[in-house]
């Protein structure tokens, strides 16, 4: 899979706090690719300088292969902030004004955009009785002007409800779809979770790690369990596993091994020869919040 985006030993101070510590990733083409971190990590200051907006003082990046240019931004469409659109006037009246002032696309994309973000029905509405979540849709069509190959998107669900969040998460899902690669910066580890194939995660500055998105979970095998008699099963288990844990809501037993090593096929054999009829087995990964604080309180 080739790359989009590499991005090579970035480094930014601002005066003596230095926000990016050589970081280095590249971006697959076709990829919904996180950029996770709390606030402060260089998220938006990272997706500032690969826009062009902020200059790196050491590193470098390139888009498509090719040293960033005003030719290469036509490629690719941004949401850092949320755009100031008209309060009075319609999402496609609002999109013509975008439109013209960033010189990207034609009239024409305007009809195309708005039903990619399923706010077509809705073009002649005016702005201000849109939802939170309508009015990113919106913000994310305007990114959409001139059919970008790739959207660069801050926190793209900052502030809205449960059901805008899920619109979004939707729309970037269907976008990921129509063949669009999708980079996104968010402190939301159920969002990056969900919607993400691969992930970058920053701490003040540096990059914790990269890949993805099973990949950066799985850094080892957690296999979930259940058998009629559970303190029985995590007892045996604590013969093969050193971290054995009983889930009594679930009514599950979780055991690790290093990562690549559970068989489950032995598992069952072990537990069968141990007199423990299992009724559920399965290789399980980690939620990502407990990934992220493992990487991110060492």
């Amino acid at each position: 899979m080739s790359s989009v985006l590499s991005i090579n030993n970035i480094t930014k101070y601002y005066g003596p706090v230095r926000a990016l510590n050589k970081v280095s990733f590249d971006v697959p083409e076709g990829s919904v690719f996180g950029i996770l971190g709390p606030n402060g990590s260089g998220k938006t200051t990272l997706l500032s300088i690969i826009l062009d907006v902020l200059i790196a003082n050491e590193g470098s990046f390139s888009w498509f292969g090719q040293q960033s240019s005003p030719e290469q931004r036509k490629k690719i469409g941004s949401l850092l902030e949320t755009p100031n659109f008209y309060h009075y006037l319609s999402a496609t009246d609002n999109l013509r004004i975008t439109q013209a002032i960033s010189g990207r696309g034609t009239a024409s994309d305007i009809e195309e955009v708005l039903k990619k973000v399923k706010l077509y029905e809705r073009r002649n509405s005016i702005f201000k009785t849109f939802s939170l979540g309508m009015k990113q849709r919106l913000a994310v069509a305007a990114a959409l002007l001139g059919g970008p190959a790739v959207l660069v998107l801050d926190e793209p669900t900052n502030g809205l409800d449960p059901v805008g969040i899920v619109e979004i998460r939707q729309l970037i899902a269907e976008l990921r779809d129509r063949g669009h690669t999708v980079i996104m910066a968010s402190h939301l580890l159920d969002e990056v979770e969900k919607v993400c194939t691969h992930v970058a995660i920053l701490k003040t500055g540096d990059l914790i790690t990269t890949g993805n998105v099973d990949e950066v979970l799985m850094d080892e095998d957690v296999v979930e369990l259940s058998a009629a008699d559970l303190d029985l099963l995590c007892h045996t288990l604590l013969q093969i596993s050193k971290n054995v844990m009983t889930d009594n809501k679930s009514k599950t037993v979780c055991a690790s091994f290093p990562k690549g090593t559970a068989k489950l096929a032995e598992i069952n054999s072990f537990c069968f020869a141990k007199g423990i009829v299992l009724d559920h087995l399965a290789l399980k990964k980690k939620r990502l919040e407990t990934r992220f604080f493992e990487l991110t309180n060492t």
